[in-house]
C-alpha cells in the first residue's frame, strides 16, 4: 500500500509520463527489495553490518583520541556531546576520505560500482556515477568533482543531480549518525535510498536514452597535489562541515524553540506536536505501529524543516518508548539530506561553480525537497516489510 501511494504522489509531478519504463523500475524495486531483507533480515547482512559497525566505532575511537588530546577529558564527562561526540569525528573521517581519494582508490570505486549501477537503473553513466561519487564526498562537495561540464548539463539532468544530493548522506558523517541512532539502520538507508532515488526519479523525471550521453568527467575526482597539501585540505574541509553543521544546530533549534513557544501559547500544542498530526498519516502508511506514528510524525517533520541532526537528537531523548519496529523504520527514514536546508547548499555550492546552473536548481526547490522526501519514504517503506 505505502509503494503505491509514494508512486502515485511522485506520477503526480512526473515532468513526463510518456517516458516512464515500467520495467527499469520494476527490476529496481526487486533488487531494493533483496537488499533490504538481506541488510535487515538474513543472518549474513547482520554479519556485513555488524562489520561495518565495527569499523566505523573503531573509528570513532581513533576520532576521540584527537578530540581528547585538544578538549581534555570533557567528552568522558558527557559535556558538550554533540559537537565533541558527534562532529568532532567528521574532520579525521574526511582525512581518510581524502588519503583514499589521493591514492585513486575511490575514483576507481566509483567508476566500478557507477559503471555496475547503469546498467541496471536506466539512467545512463553521469546519474549512475554522481550517486555513488555524492554518497563519498557529500552534497556540496561532490559537484565540484563534476565543474568542468555542469554548464553543459539539461534543466531535467541538474534536477536529477541535485536530487540525488539531497537523497543521500556523505560518509564523512556517517560516524555522527551511529552515535545517535542505530548503526544497521544507518548502512542499510544508505544503500536503499540510492536505488529508492533511482525508482523515484525515474517516475518524476525520466530521461530518454538519447538525453543520457552526457560522457564522465572522473578525472576530475582526482587533482596533483602532495599528500600533505590534500590532507591539510581534507582536514580542514572536514572542520568546516562540522562548523557548518553546529551553526544549523544552534540556529534551527533555537528558532523551533521559540516557535514550540510561540505555538503552544496561542494553539495549547508545540510547532512539533502540529506538525506531528500532519506527518501521522505517512508514518502510518510506511509501517510505523500507530502507537508510535505521531512522535515519529513530529519528528519527521523536524528533519524536513530543519535538519537529519535535529531530528536524530529529538529521536535519541525518546527512543526508548518506541517499538522496535517503529524505531528501525523511522531511523531509515532520518538518514539523508532531504530537507529545506539542503536547497540552499546545494544550489549554493553549483551556483560558485556555474550561476546559470544554480539558479536552474534555485527554481527545482520545492520539487527537489518533494522528490526527495518521497525516496526517503520509500527506503523506510522497504525496511518496513523486514522489521
Amino acid at each position: 500500500m505505502a509503494i503505491v501511494v509514494i508512486f502515485s504522489l511522485a506520477l503526480l509531478f512526473s515532468h513526463d509520463r510518456k517516458k516512464i519504463r515500467p520495467r527499469i523500475i520494476l527490476q529496481l524495486m526487486v533488487i531494493e527489495g533483496a537488499l533490504s531483507y538481506f541488510l535487515l533480515h538474513s543472518s549474513g547482512g547482520t554479519i556485513l553490518v555488524s562489520g561495518i559497525s565495527d569499523f566505523f566505532e573503531t573509528i570513532l575511537r581513533f576520532a576521540a583520541q584527537g578530540t581528547d588530546f585538544v578538549f581534555g577529558d570533557m567528552a568522558n564527562q558527557g559535556l558538550a556531546f554533540v559537537f565533541l561526540g558527534v562532529l568532532c569525528p567528521i574532520v579525521f573521517i574526511s582525512a581518510l576520505i581524502g588519503i583514499l581519494q589521493h591514492w585513486r582508490i575511490l575514483p576507481l570505486f566509483i567508476r566500478v560500482i557507477g559503471t555496475a549501477l547503469s546498467k541496471v537503473n536506466g539512467m545512463g553513466k553521469l546519474e549512475s556515477f554522481n550517486a555513488v561519487s555524492t554518497l563519498i564526498f557529500g552534497q556540496s562537495e561532490n559537484f565540484i568533482a563534476y565543474k568542468g561540464i555542469l554548464g553543459d548539463l539539461s534543466p531535467r539532468r541538474m534536477y536529477t543531480m541535485a536530487a540525488t544530493a539531497m537523497s543521500t548522506v556523505s560518509l564523512s558523517i556517517v560516524g555522527a549518525y551511529m552515535t545517535m541512532i542505530d548503526a544497521r539502520y544507518v548502512v542499510a538507508a544508505l544503500i536503499l535510498n540510492m536505488f529508492s532515488a533511482f525508482i523515484v526519479l525515474s517516475i518524476i523525471n525520466p530521461l530518454s536514452n538519447d538525453e543520457d550521453q552526457q560522457p564522465v568527467a572522473l578525472e576530475k575526482l582526482h587533482e596533483e597535489q602532495t599528500f600533505f597539501e590534500m590532507l591539510g585540505e581534507y582536514i580542514l574541509a572536514g572542520f568546516k562541515v562540522a562548523m557548518i553543521i553546529t551553526a544549523m544546530l544552534i540556529g534551527f533549534i533555537a528558532l523551533i524553540s521559540a516557535v514550540n513557544a510561540i505555538c503552544s501559547s496561542l494553539f495549547g500544542y508545540s510547532f512539533q506536536q502540529l506538525l506531528g498530526y500532519v506527518f501521522y498519516p505517512f508514518a502510518w502508511l510506511i509501517g510505523i505501529p500507530a502507537s508510535d506514528a505521531l512522535h515519529a510524525g513530529s519528528i519527521m517533520a523536524t528533519k524536513l524543516v530543519s535538519s537529519e541532526f535535529v531530528a536524530m537528537i529529538d529521536l535519541k531523548k525518546i527512543a526508548a518508548d518506541f517499538t522496535p519496529r517503529g524505531l528501525g523504520i523511522l531511523s531509515v527514514f532520518l538518514v539523508s539530506f532531504s530537507n529545506f536546508a539542503s536547497i540552499g547548499i546545494v544550489a549554493g555550492t553549483i551556483k560558485g561553480l556555474d550561476e546559470k546552473q544554480g539558479n536552474v536548481v534555485s527554481r527545482f526547490g520545492w520539487k527537489l525537497v518533494y522528490g526527495s522526501t518521497l525516496v526517503s519514504l520509500l527506503s523506510a517503506a522497504f525496511a518496513g516489510l523486514f522489521l
